[in-house]
């Protein structure tokens, strides 16, 4: 192999590149004294040379040949930085297109040879192959720098825009026969890709992809990206025109005069330094200079800007946009010209930042003699509500379902059929002091919704009562002992530690930049951090397998205990979840089952009276010093006879607070339709 000796890889890298778990890695580490010595890093997380690595499977016959493009991505990661691996995958793309390299652009000879490495396998494998999964692990690395719009998401935006601008845009009056989908700031062209198939399947004839972005290196991957969906869809007929420009759009707009049929736009958010001195009397604020404090309103009026008569734009928003009160001009003017169509709440998770309810917004310019229509209405649709997170389970968007409501809504809005959650909103009842365009705002449940939510909330009521009761009446039951008993030795975490009885590791903050928010992917690691459990206990974070973060990170995986060594949230549980990763102040116990039960050490640990004597205090914080908690030394037999009770009791902790939970919503949503007079008459 070319490249060079100075890849490291970590252990966990190792066993995703050669198909097995890490403990196997481990194992062959112990075994085989021909295994690479480490080059890096500490004996508990090495890191070797990822050239010996591949030599030492191969000798052995533990390579694996399906896994090839595994191996392509340690050393794209070891160019360097963010910049330099983004430029070696846009060549990479580049030349796999089949366009002959960029000449102003100098590339090291170490990352020339894995180009060259890289294409060469695309040739064979596939090119647009090689080049996604290239671009979605560098994407996964750089997550918290570069917010991307999901494929599903992308691809409801496109559809938005061509049905608000008449479905094919170019068989609208005044078009050219062709049709123009527009980007002004494309990342890595995941909404011109979703223009281009919506377009195609609409059945569009000729077409032209305008994108741009201020990052160079988001340009090139967008240009090389296109350039491979061109060479792949190209059959007797010319796939697409395709420019995208390194340029920022509102400042130096590369496509100024050049119309587009359909705008397609995930903005930056709450960006300050947009432009607003020096674009202070630029022609497209039609409805007035946005404010400092509001860069997306300047995006919408760039996007609307840009639209041919007749055509639409659909940009992907946070919500304060609907309702602060510095855009509320603005706002008003986008209603009463008719300019804004729809404002659609999304459920969070859809897309970054994923804690919250992202809005889609229609926009469409009239055409030519169209006019305002009087007493014109804003389509206003919740799916945000329509489909609500359960806290209890791991949420992922349902992508189908999503796409059918907002579908739905679209199409049915002024029928008697309209779908819940939806509403046509008179422009006359959004003008008043607020302009508030919050979907929520608008829209009340209707009864025939309510109805079915509450009882299934009252089946689940009843159920948990249920359980709380047969857990009570099992706790209650416990014979406890009211004479002074003998009582046992107590030795600490640390003595069971050098006894070998258990193993403790501490957990760690990954670098910011391996950390991704938001529920984690099919075969992402849960992050746990102690703010985490401040608030309901469930990681907001993750990293992605395979990475040097993940491969370092302590992980807590079932049955082991997780113990919280920060006295404002101190704790200790047995993990049932999936691994997890534990971030500062969080400990995993693992123990040897022979020696000791999990549940008894877990319920042992976390007594209040064992933190007060493990704990520490500064003048800033208090912390427990987990290797002195106490534990009772009894006989195996006598620990899970205890650990039994421990275990019943943590379920009815878990029970008491999911009941607590629900009964206060229950109170809640049966309070308003108490006080919306809907109590049936009794017969």
């Amino acid at each position: 192999m070319s490249t060079s000796r100075a890849v490291p890889v970590t252990l966990a890298e190792i066993a995703r590149l050669a198909g097995v778990g890490r403990a196997a890695v481990s194992n062959w580490r112990r075994r085989h004294p021909s295994f690479p010595e480490r080059i890096a890093g500490t004996d508990t997380n090495p890191q070797f040379s990822l050239t010996d690595i591949e030599g030492w499977l191969r000798d052995n016959k533990k390579l694996k040949k399906s896994a090839e493009r595994e191996w392509l991505w340690p050393g794209f990661e070891a160019l360097g930085g963010r910049d330099e691996t983004g430029a070696a995958i846009a060549e990479v793309g580049r030349l796999l297109s089949g366009r002959a390299s960029d000449e102003g652009e100098e590339i090291r000879a170490d990352a020339r040879a894995l180009i060259e490495r890289a294409v060469d396998l695309g040739q064979r494998e596939g090119g647009p192959e090689t080049f996604a999964f290239l671009l979605r692990r560098w994407l996964d690395v750089h997550v918290r720098q570069i917010a991307t719009t999901p494929e599903p998401l992308a691809s409801l935006m496109a559809e938005l825009a061509l049905r608000a601008a008449g479905g094919v845009a170019g068989d609208s009056p005044g078009s050219s026969g062709g049709t123009t989908a527009m980007d002004p700031a494309c990342g890595p062209g995941h909404l011109l890709l979703a223009a281009a198939d919506a377009a195609r399947a609409s059945g569009a004839e000729a077409l032209t992809l305008l994108g741009s972005d201020r990052d160079a290196v988001l340009a090139s991957l967008a240009d090389s990206r296109m350039a491979l969906a061109e060479r792949e869809g190209h059959r007797e007929k010319e796939w697409a025109q395709v420019s995208v420009r390194a340029a920022d759009s509102l400042r130096d707009d590369p496509f100024s005069g050049t119309p587009a049929d359909i705008v397609l736009c995930n903005p930056p958010f709450n960006e300050r330094d947009w432009g607003y001195e020096e674009l202070a009397t630029d022609a497209r604020w039609s409805h007035g200079l946005p404010p400092r404090t509001e860069p997306e309103l300047a995006w919408v009026q760039h996007c609307l800007a840009q639209l041919r008569p007749g055509g639409a734009a659909v940009l992907l928003l946070p919500p304060a946009v609907a309702a602060r009160k510095a855009g509320r001009r603005i706002r008003g003017s986008l209603l009463r010209t008719g300019q804004l169509r729809a404002v659609i709440a999304l459920p969070p998770g859809c897309a970054a930042p994923h804690s919250v309810s992202l809005h889609l917004w229609v926009l469409r310019m009239p055409a030519h003699g169209e006019g305002t229509p009087a007493g014109d209405r804003l389509l206003v649709a919740d799916a945000a509500s329509r489909f609500p997170r359960d806290a209890e389970e791991k949420w992922t968007p349902d992508w189908a379902a999503i796409s059918a409501f907002v579908r739905e809504a679209a199409e049915e809005a002024d029928s008697p059929q309209a779908p819940s959650y939806v509403r046509q909103v008179p422009v006359i009842e959004l003008l008043n002091d607020e302009v508030d365009l919050t979907p929520g705002r608008h829209i009340a449940p209707s009864p025939a919704d309510i109805a079915p939510r509450l009882a299934e909330s009252w089946r689940e009521f009843t159920g948990l009562t249920a359980n709380v009761d047969k857990s009570a009446r099992l706790l209650a039951a416990l014979d406890l002992a009211t004479a002074e008993a003998d009582t046992p030795t107590a030795t600490t975490v640390a003595e069971l530690a050098r006894a070998g009885a258990l193993t403790l590791r501490g957990g760690q903050q990954p670098p910011e930049e391996s950390i991704h928010a938001g529920p984690p992917s099919d075969d992402g690691i849960p992050l746990l951090t102690v703010p985490d459990l401040l608030v309901d206990g469930e990681p907001r974070s993750w990293l992605a397998p395979g990475t040097a973060a993940a491969g370092e990170a302590v992980i807590a995986e079932p049955g082991d205990i997780v113990v919280v060594g920060a006295a404002r949230a101190f704790s200790a549980w047995v993990h049932e979840g999936p691994p997890t990763a534990l971030g500062p102040q969080l400990h995993a116990v693992r123990v040897q089952p022979e020696q000791l039960d999990a549940w008894f050490l877990a319920g042992s640990l976390r007594a209040p009276a064992n933190a007060r004597q493990a704990g520490t205090h500064t003048t800033n914080s208090s912390r427990i010093d987990v290797r002195r908690l106490q534990i009772r030394q009894v006989p195996l037999g006598e620990q899970r006879r205890y650990g039994e009770a421990f275990r019943e009791l943590t379920s009815f902790e878990r029970l008491l607070r999911r009941a607590a939970d629900l009964g206060t919503s229950l109170a809640r949503d049966l309070g308003d339709e108490l006080a919306a007079g809907r109590l049936a008459n009794q017969a």
